[in-house]
């Protein structure tokens, strides 16, 4: 999934690139861009739209290219670090 998807799906999720835009404070133009390529998802909006939308979207999905230097919490465990967990 692109973040352009993930915002497309997080607009639907709440009803509307409006409603996106309210739930997370943002101009509705804010969220056109996303939507559109013109501009990534930055960073301090993610952990927003992933409580907007219940988890629908994730932090992963809105960016997929470098999540995991982000948030590197999220990252799932190796087989090495649950063994010796």
């Amino acid at each position: 999934m692109t973040y352009q998807q993930a915002i497309q799906q997080a607009c639907e999720s709440v009803g509307s690139q409006a409603g996106l835009a309210k739930a997370i404070e943002v101009a509705p133009a804010i969220v056109h861009q996303w939507r559109s390529g013109t501009r990534p998802v930055p960073v301090q909006h993610c952990l927003a739209i992933e409580r907007a939308t219940a988890g629908t979207v994730t932090r992963r999905d809105l960016r997929p290219d470098d999540w995991q230097k982000i948030w590197p919490e999220l990252a799932e465990p190796t087989a090495q670090e649950v063994s010796h967990g």
